[in-house]
């Protein structure tokens, strides 16, 4: 059997490889909603199977009682779409019918899932035998035994998700925000009560280490955070659903996937956090169409670049006492084209702009574009002033083209953070500063850290001046004596083949 303790590291991976077996010549897009599919699938029917043995016990003959299990948030599995019903079918021709109709029987008792299962096991280019031995991998992975199903399950999604994310690159931008960018939203922002709301949410990941975040201080999700988003991608929609689903947490996505420019749906929302990852530099996104909207209050955002755009949208949906946390691509900072800049100024100039971190390169699996964090506040701790952040050094290469801030990193951004508010921040040379909106307004309300944090002071080495630079034109003299003997030998080299200098 395999092993499911959730302090085994190499859980998802064990997962991930097994499954993998399955792919065969299908794209990765395509797999990814058969491998997260049945990961959802056998993570409800063990939670289903477990409340059901448990009434079983008890002998009232509850245990087809669908109220028994939605009373606590356990989906109902009917009978034909339960583990062991699949089990059984593994082998056969039909295992991918079975499944197909499991996923609908499941959609049909549960609202929520309605219309967002994945349905496409039958179709002729998914192996069948294939199918079935991963079939028989989970079957063999009691996903309830040890503890908390819910984290075992639900890391297991998020790192299948990463390995999609790194196998589809560019795409991936749709789906997956990596982690430790994720919390390090968080850990600022720190989500502790009130409306979470992600405008492009992706598959949900704001959510889940906002959720975390809650679960890790001794709070209650359900009774703390009320979780708000959406998604305009239909396929990215649906795997959110899932992966809070698997969370157990509770979410309005919307009734479906939506353009949040031309859709929005929650337009009455004013959220006490917002955090989102929008797509970078996006052009085409319907200006022309939106010219005098109500959220473009400090000035309408071009037509090439929809990063101002999405920026008012959440300032719009800010609660009085919101907070807002953001990926956005570094040009962000400084750009002046389309009115950007102008935008940019009236932003800072209201006030709002709490904190800029720059953050290092090669985070995303998706692209190499530089990037930084926004948080804004609608009501600051500290009037008038912002925080600059130069994390750009900070972080460790995980593979050749990966890099991730690890626990330490971004601790050290939040406390950061924190001594700022508190204003018991001491500015660092080449890591941190404070500057004032007269500061800003004098850097033409460029964001850019590096123009208020300075370079990184040299840790003085003790050799005395006079004694370093009588070493220094020492070894330079050397050096030079060195460039002269070799310059000589290239000119004899040169006569003797009839060129001369």
């Amino acid at each position: 059997m395999a092993e499911t303790n959730s302090s085994n590291i190499g859980f998802e991976k064990q997962i991930w490889d097994a499954a993998c077996v399955l792919r065969g010549n299908i794209d990765a897009s395509e797999y990814k909603s058969v491998v997260l599919g049945l990961i959802f699938l056998k993570y409800i029917s063990d939670r289903f199977e477990a409340k059901y043995q448990e009434l079983k016990a008890e002998g009232e003959g509850f245990e087809e009682d669908k109220d028994e299990y939605t009373a606590e948030n356990i989906f109902f599995v009917p009978e034909n779409a339960r583990w062991g019903v699949i089990a059984s079918a593994a082998h056969t021709p039909e295992i991918g019918t079975v499944i197909d109709d499991a996923m609908r029987s499941i959609e049909k008792e549960n609202k929520r899932l309605k219309d967002i299962l994945p349905k496409n096991f039958a179709r002729p280019e998914l192996d069948k035998r294939r199918l079935g031995e991963v079939v028989d991998l989970f079957t063999n992975i009691q996903m309830v035994e040890h503890g908390d199903s819910k984290d075992i399950l639900g890391r297991t999604y998020e790192y299948c998700l990463a390995k999609f994310a790194e196998q589809e690159g560019k795409l991936a931008g749709e789906f997956y925000t990596p982690s430790c960018v994720v919390r390090t939203l968080v850990e600022v922002l720190q989500p502790f009560n009130g409306r979470v709301y992600d405008p492009c949410c992706g598959s949900g990941g704001m959510f889940v280490q906002s959720a975390k975040f809650v679960e890790n201080h001794g709070g209650n999700v359900d009774k703390s955070i009320s979780v708000y988003g959406q998604d305009s991608n239909p396929t990215t929609w649906k795997m959110a659903q899932m992966n809070l689903a698997i969370r157990g947490i509770s979410a309005d996505l919307g009734k479906f996937n939506a353009d949040t420019f031309f859709n929005d749906c929650h337009p009455q929302l004013k959220a006490d956090y917002i955090m989102a990852n929008p797509p970078f530099n996006l052009s085409g996104w319907g200006q022309e169409k939106l010219l005098d909207d109500v959220r473009w209050k400090y000035g309408t955002p071009p037509a090439g670049n929809a990063n101002f755009a999405w920026l008012q949208h959440m300032i719009w949906h800010l609660a009085p006492g919101g907070r807002i946390g953001m990926v956005l691509a570094n040009g962000s900072l400084s750009s002046q084209s389309g009115g950007e800049g102008e935008i940019r100024k009236n932003i800072i100039e209201d006030d709002l702009v709490d904190c800029i971190v720059a953050m290092p390169s090669q985070l995303f699996y998706t692209t190499q574009i530089p990037v930084s964090l926004w948080f804004l506040a609608r009501n600051k701790k500290q009037k008038g002033k912002t925080l600059f952040i130069d994390a750009r050094k900070m972080g460790t290469m995980v593979t050749r083209k990966l890099r991730e801030l690890t626990d330490e990193d971004i601790q050290k951004i939040a406390a950061t953070y924190n001594a700022f508010v508190d204003g018991t921040l001491e500015d660092v040379k080449g890591f941190c500063a404070v500057a004032t909106t007269q500061d800003i307004a004098k850097q033409d309300y460029i964001l850019t850290p590096g123009r208020y944090v300075g370079i990184e002071e040299q840790e003085d080495d003790g050799e005395p001046f006079e004694e370093k630079m009588g070493r220094l034109t020492s070894e330079l003299s050397e050096l030079f004596a060195k460039s002269h003997e070799l310059e000589e030998n290239v000119r004899q080299q040169l006569c003797k083949i009839g060129y001369k200098i």
